[in-house]
């Protein structure tokens, strides 16, 4: 049937082997890849025994396999087909020619997701360089090769840079092809992750919520660009604790993926995932395992037990178990996670380090401050070489290095850390993002620690008005930065002060979130603890108040003034 497929159509420069192509092409886009690998790793062959090495179809067939492997996380295999796919296209067409380019473009793409990201850099630059002298600084192709490099500067951390060339891209796009053509909101899109990381919500769900519009109009509510889209929104709505609104979004998404993909798609898989964040997020940590066994086990059965998918999957169910409290079950699959990640991706790889925070962070929990601390201060220092010493990783680093320093009353090696931490921060990111915030009450709750009330009182209020007007006044982040303010009077003794800030607290929190969500109940527990001494105190009669002693009176001086943490 194949001789005879290959007879009748040869005269039209089609080969036998392209049906392989277009079923391999389905299965890829399915995520099918171990049945579209088994396909092209065919095709491959043939056309080498065919063809030739160095055939234009036979490369073709090489990048086609790349791009499988790529999918299933095997980088190595990847990077070995693609930078011979490059040198190969050099040597045949040239190094400006397109192929050679889109060559180059695709090993950046492995180099950028095996975290080389000086690599990616490299020949990201040059394919833009090549591009526009080549096709000029408006052409789709030379558009597209902006939008990687931008992508490798975020990966970075090199948002002024990011923002820059994302904005330029989707202004000539809008030029070129119109305000809804699918490119332009594909970088609408993607400046506004840009906007995301660097805390500009406004600017983010704006641009968000016009490329979901525009594509529900275009291609309809459950095409799966729209489908991305809202999913995208869910995640600026997430990220500014709009819990509600990232909720209903996630779950419609989810919904329209089961029926238009399947219950085991990656994409369906993904948006489960996603919803269980938010429902953690939320204190349902029930809804939330129940999701993320299910991603877990169904990723396991069609990707395998060690593809970077399942490890993800396992990754967040183990946060799951650690808010829960199951240390022990989320101790071991973070151990799992890291030992496989340092076997897939190599020790220093960003998603190994990642799983290496997260098992240090479990440590933490259980008190296991020395297992922590060598982790944290391993993971730091790779990150300070890998990335260097203000990247967003980085800094993160160090500050949970600092709070395990924290809790082991190490103040003045905590207290460096944090320091650096926010300088950096307010000089990279600015004084108004999320991650420079929480550094600041980072260093106020180690000012507190220490005794140095002017300071961490400075410095609180200051989180504490930022997070208002950047997060909005339910925010748990703000929620949390007002108890830290509170224990701060209290402390200084401050009394009426604290104990409006802790009735205010809980009453934003038990209006937007009920009487019975975990943010809710640490509000409320606040305000018990602090009121308790003064209502055992007025409950009593006026004759046991005269007669009560100064040892009497030591047990609520001791509890109204003690210094724990809110």
């Amino acid at each position: 049937m194949n001789q005879l497929y290959f007879i009748d159509i040869f005269k039209t420069n089609i080969y036998y082997d392209d049906i392989y192509s277009c079923f391999a092409y389905v299965f890829d886009q399915n995520g099918n890849w171990t049945e579209a690998e088994k396909l092209q790793v065919e095709v491959t062959e043939k056309r080498q025994q065919l063809l030739g090495l160095a055939h234009p179809d036979t490369l073709k067939s090489m990048g086609n396999l790349a791009e499988t492997y790529w999918h299933q996380g095997k980088w190595t295999e990847a990077e070995t087909l693609q930078v011979e796919v490059m040198a190969k296209s050099q040597q045949l067409l040239g190094p400006g020619h397109p192929d050679t380019l889109a060559s180059m473009g695709n090993l950046a793409i492995s180099y950028r997701n095996q975290g080389k990201w000086t690599e990616a850099e490299r020949l990201e630059a040059e394919v833009m360089e090549k591009r526009q002298q080549l096709l000029g600084p408006a052409h789709l192709h030379t558009l597209i090769s902006m939008e990687n490099l931008a992508s490798t500067y975020w990966d970075q951390g090199k948002w002024t840079e990011a923002e820059k060339l994302q904005v330029e891209v989707m202004e000539k796009e809008q030029q070129l092809l119109g305000p809804a053509h699918p490119h332009t909101l594909r970088s609408m899109a993607n400046l506004a992750v840009i906007y995301r990381n660097q805390g500009k919500w406004t600017e983010a769900e704006k641009l968000q919520v016009e490329v979901m519009e525009k594509r529900q109009q275009l291609l309809g509510p459950a095409h799966l660009h729209t489908l991305i889209s809202m999913a995208n929104l869910a995640l600026i709505y997430w990220n500014q604790g709009k819990w509600t609104e990232a909720e209903k979004l996630e779950v419609e998404v989810m919904e329209k993926r089961q029926q238009l993909l399947g219950p085991a798609h990656p994409h369906t898989l993904m948006s489960m995932g996603n919803l269980a964040v938010t429902y953690q997020n939320q204190g349902k940590l029930t809804e939330a395992e129940k999701l993320q066994v299910e991603v877990m086990e169904k990723r396991q059965q069609l990707l395998g037990s060690a593809h970077l998918h399942t490890l993800k999957g396992m990754a967040d169910l183990a946060v799951t178990y650690r808010n829960q409290g199951k240390l022990t079950e989320a101790e071991k699959l973070e151990v799992e996670v890291m030992e496989k990640r340092q076997q897939l991706l190599s020790p220093t790889h960003p998603d190994t380090l990642r799983s290496m925070g997260n098992l240090a962070l479990t440590y933490w929990n259980q008190g296991k401050w020395t297992e922590a601390e060598k982790l944290q201060v391993e993971v730091m220092e790779k990150r300070q070489q890998l990335l260097g010493p203000t990247h967003p990783d980085t800094l993160r680093s160090m500050g949970d290095l600092a709070l395990t320093y924290q809790n082991q009353g190490k103040w003045t090696e905590a207290e460096k850390l944090q320091v650096e931490v926010m300088e950096k921060s307010q000089q990279l990111l600015s004084s108004a993002h999320p991650h420079t915030i929480q550094s600041m009450g980072n260093l106020a709750e180690t000012y507190r620690n220490q005794g140095k009330w002017t300071k961490a009182e400075k410095l609180e209020v200051e989180v504490m008005e930022k997070s208002q007007q950047l997060l909005g006044p339910t925010h748990p982040d703000t929620l949390k930065s007002m108890r830290n303010l509170a224990l701060i009077y209290q402390n200084q003794g401050k009394l009426a002060l604290t104990e409006l800030l802790l009735i205010q607290a809980s009453r934003k929190s038990q209006e937007f979130w009920g009487s019975n969500h975990p943010h809710t109940q640490l509000c409320l527990k606040a305000l018990n603890d602090f009121q308790r001494p003064k209502i055992a105190f007025t409950s009593m009669s006026d004759s046991e108040q005269r007669n009560m002693s100064i040892s009497d009176y030591m047990p609520m001086f001791i509890e109204a003034f003690r210094k724990e943490s809110i």
